[in-house]
């Protein structure tokens, strides 16, 4: 905790408050294009942010109301039937065949996991946390939480002797919708435990590869089947419309997952128990997933083709719920351009001062809202 002198007064400062060791909450930037955007006579079209819009699955709703009788408190570890429950989704979606259930952690959300996973392994001054050079914020918070040093940088080689401990990756990115090859990923984790770091991977959106196919840090071509020093995040928010369940999980190297659900236990860091029943029912029924991920395709298939139409290029975006665009312009002529046309977008620069001439699109707006974007987009074509 950084402190210091108050020379006016004679006598040491307090604790700097969080706050000023954080950076600002970027979307509230956005405000004034959105009120832009709502002045459209057809309304907003926001775009800007990756929520899910569509109806919770009905056999996740119904197994949440079967657990709701919950007296008790639940178990942090996770019911032996959700984590096997992981495991075999690992298994069947992914064609990892070898995740323990005791390397399994239920979580309250991923972005939580981000946020706190540095300060939850120990990390502290000193110590380097490096992420995608595009890449959501949280990497960055995550690491001055614990007081430990963020780095953004696509490749590992240029770090030097910086005493990397965490090395964060996110296949498919948010916001590019990138998809890291094999051979990118199995130099990762040949270059992280050469030097003991140990490499996190966020695949929130493994389930919604469209161009190529994602494959997960644990799969044994990444890893040669050992996951030591390995961790994979996992959400059901994309998957399977539960971003307000809060729930997801970590899995990989049995001991990293035992440190921090011993940490977790300490504070209190629990998933509640009828949402630990609904993960279950998410993760056995591949059906619901097939067919919110039509949802999407289409939607991105009208959004593809509108945007190309009005001269946008899209660049990445093989993954995922965005579409990462850009017109080779500062990103926030690119929001005030669509905003004009009641469409708000996410400016590139949220994402890393890599992205200041792209804009992030999502996919995750009603079937009518994606529609009328594309008619505006349609009708100003170039």
């Amino acid at each position: 905790m950084e402190t210091g002198t108050d020379a006016s007064a004679g006598r040491l400062a307090g604790p700097v408050p969080v706050s000023r060791r954080l950076p600002d909450f970027p979307w509230d930037s956005l405000a004034p294009f959105a009120e832009q955007a709502r002045a459209h006579h057809d309304g907003i079209v926001d775009l800007s942010i990756g929520t899910p819009v569509d109806p919770t699955p009905a056999v996740v709703q119904q197994a949440l109301a079967a657990a709701a009788d919950a007296p008790g408190y639940p178990q942090t570890y996770g019911t032996p039937v959700l984590r096997d429950a992981v495991a075999a989704w690992f298994a069947r979606r992914r064609g990892v065949p070898a995740v323990d259930p005791a390397g399994v952690l239920p979580t309250i959300g991923s972005k939580e996991m981000v946020a706190w996973l540095p300060a939850l392994l120990g990390l502290g001054a000193g110590d380097v946390v490096v992420h995608p050079e595009v890449a959501y914020p949280t990497y960055d918070v995550g690491a001055r939480l614990a007081g430990a040093t963020p780095v953004a940088a696509d490749g590992l080689t240029s770090l030097g002797p910086q005493r990397v401990r965490l090395v964060w990756l996110n296949s498919p990115s948010n916001p590019t919708g990138q998809v890291l090859p094999v051979e990118h990923l199995r130099k990762v984790v040949a270059w992280a435990r050469e030097r003991g770091a140990i490499v996190a991977s966020d695949e929130c959106y493994a389930e919604l590869g469209w161009e190529e196919r994602p494959t997960s840090i644990l799969h044994p071509d990444v890893c040669d089947g050992s996951h030591e020093g390995l961790l994979s995040v996992y959400s059901l928010s994309k998957q399977s419309n539960l971003a307000g369940y809060r729930a997801a999980f970590v899995a990989g190297d049995v001991s990293l997952v035992r440190e921090l659900l011993e940490v977790r236990k300490h504070a209190g860091m629990i998933v509640p128990a009828p949402v630990q029943a609904a993960m279950v029912a998410a993760l056995e029924d591949d059906e619901h997933v097939a067919v919110q991920r039509d949802r999407y395709a289409a939607r991105r298939g009208v959004m593809y083709d509108a945007l190309e139409a009005d001269g946008w290029r899209i660049d990445h975006s093989q993954a995922g719920l965005y579409l990462w665009i850009s017109r080779d312009e500062d990103c926030w002529e690119s929001v005030r351009r669509l905003a004009a046309r009641g469409i708000l977008v996410a400016p590139g620069v949220f994402y890393g001062t890599a992205g200041s001439r792209h804009v992030r699109v999502a996919l995750t707006a009603t079937d009518e809202r994606v529609a009328a974007a594309a008619s505006r987009l349609h009708a100003g074509a170039v």
